[in-house]
């Protein structure tokens, strides 16, 4: 879709708290590709829920709300010594997949889940191969692809 069509697109991005330093820069990569396809700042909402367990209730929150074309979901989950991975990131990807289903608003999925901190960092970089940057590309697409169905 034309970069001029998208400037009305308005797009919630639901971060996580947790491994903040790595969902910030996600955030960024985000911020850079709306704006790359024209989406307005003022058009861009950001929430921040405290881990990546907790992204799939706000993403329906917002998506019931029917107030954005697009949601982008940002996050971090880091395989450590325990069984929080599987109970964490498995279910986080289940939710907000279910919750695009259920409410037909597209979800662009930017949640790490890694092996450690420098996959982490490397999934984040200031380019285009920054997860943030993709998951807000996959929401403009879905936008731009619905909207030639509907």
């Amino acid at each position: 879709m034309k970069q001029r069509k998208m400037q009305s697109v308005k797009v919630g991005i639901i971060c996580s708290r947790f491994n903040e330093f790595v969902v910030n820069a996600l955030l960024d990569g985000a911020k850079r590709n709306l704006a790359k396809h024209g989406v307005q700042e003022k058009n861009i909402e950001v929430f921040w829920v405290p881990g990546a367990y907790e992204i799939p209730l706000m993403a329906r929150l917002k998506a019931v709300s029917r107030k954005y074309d697009a949601l982008v979901t940002l996050g971090a989950v880091i395989r450590g010594e325990t069984a929080h991975f599987e109970y964490v990131a498995g279910p986080c990807a289940e939710g907000i997949m279910q919750v695009q289903l259920e409410t037909l608003i597209p979800i662009g999925f930017g949640v790490l889940t890694v092996e450690n901190v420098e996959q982490a960092a490397d999934r984040s970089r200031a380019d285009d191969t920054n997860k943030g940057f993709e998951a807000a590309d996959v929401a403009i697409e879905m936008v731009a692809t619905m909207r030639r169905w509907k």
